[in-house]
């Protein structure tokens, strides 16, 4: 086939359209007017005999022969971008800027002491600037470019489109305070359940991961109290009876502060937590944020969990 009469910045539209499902957002993306991207579109949907993005009340939903076609545009777009990258001048270390990162408090006690001291060595312009993500994936932050990686072990239902990174999978142990007399021995799932316990929830729901394995073994506990925090619930339990359920490196960070503290595993079978970063297919080349999130990777594949 004779390609020199192809228009290849419809490729482009097409990848910006696919990653946006917006009109509106790929008009301002594109620094093109409303009209203009719609006579843009109209082209692309005569070069490919086809609709491909279709209007619906929340944005545009791509037809099947755009979802097939996704993968490989998407790709051969990126692949550009990427050469036109390398040809640029790459001191990004040495230019100002922001990367916002949405996680939770855990996630900021494992990693911003080292990713910080390695920014300020390397690229002392940036910044770093952490925000609370919430129970879920900050989508809207993602598509409005507020947010440039999330980090979680719970997002669920991502975008087909997003990149996803794996950095560390945890187990849980139950933390309580030494002086518990239901704790003396090794924990049985009868005193477990028996006994109080305090949850994190950055939803406000209290039926986590702990209530559904029991609900499925037809068990149940008790739940007295629930934080949006993974930091503060161990000082709650301290000269208590209540008990937390938590990721390992909680459990062993409260240990190594409080002396009065302790942990062992739960007895009762629970399904590991995969922490991973999540970023929008726009930086992924970015040369700076491609940094950012190896150093993230590097920094978990340090972090000794024992």
């Amino acid at each position: 086939m004779n390609i020199e009469n192809k228009d290849f910045n419809l490729l482009y539209l097409f990848s910006v359209l696919y990653e946006e499902r917006s009109l509106t957002k790929a008009s301002k993306r594109l620094n093109l007017s409303q009209p203009a991207l719609s006579h843009k579109l109209n082209k692309l949907r005569d070069e490919f005999s086809d609709q491909l993005f279709v209007r619906t009340g929340r944005g545009l939903s791509p037809t099947p022969k755009a979802d097939q076609m996704a993968l490989e545009v998407c790709g051969l777009v990126k692949s550009i971008e990427q050469f036109y990258q390398q040809t640029k001048d790459q001191d990004f270390f040495n230019k100002p800027d922001n990367i916002h990162i949405f996680t939770t408090d855990f996630i900021e006690l494992l990693i911003l002491p080292e990713l910080i001291k390695r920014v300020r060595k390397m690229a002392p312009k940036v910044k770093i600037i952490t925000r609370n993500t919430g129970g879920g994936l900050p989508l809207d932050a993602f598509e409005q470019g507020k947010c440039d990686i999330a980090i979680a072990g719970f997002y669920q239902d991502l975008p087909n489109h997003y990149y996803r990174q794996n950095l560390a999978e945890y187990q849980f142990h139950v933390l309580y305070y030494k002086n518990n007399p239901h704790c003396q021995t090794q924990l049985d799932l009868e005193t477990y359940i028996n006994s109080q316990h305090v949850v994190t929830s950055l939803t406000g729901d209290l039926n986590g991961v702990v209530d559904k394995t029991l609900a499925k073994m037809g068990r149940s506990r008790e739940v007295i109290a629930g934080a949006s925090s993974f930091l503060v619930l161990p000082h709650v339990i301290r000269n208590s009876t209540l008990m937390l359920t938590c990721l390992t490196p909680i459990a062993r960070h409260a240990t190594s502060l409080y002396n009065d503290l302790a942990c062992q595993p739960p007895p009762l079978n629970l399904p590991t937590v995969q922490m991973e970063q999540v970023w929008h297919p726009r930086t992924q080349t970015d040369p700076l944020r491609k940094w950012i999130r190896s150093q993230i990777k590097e920094i978990f594949e340090t972090i000794k969990i024992t």
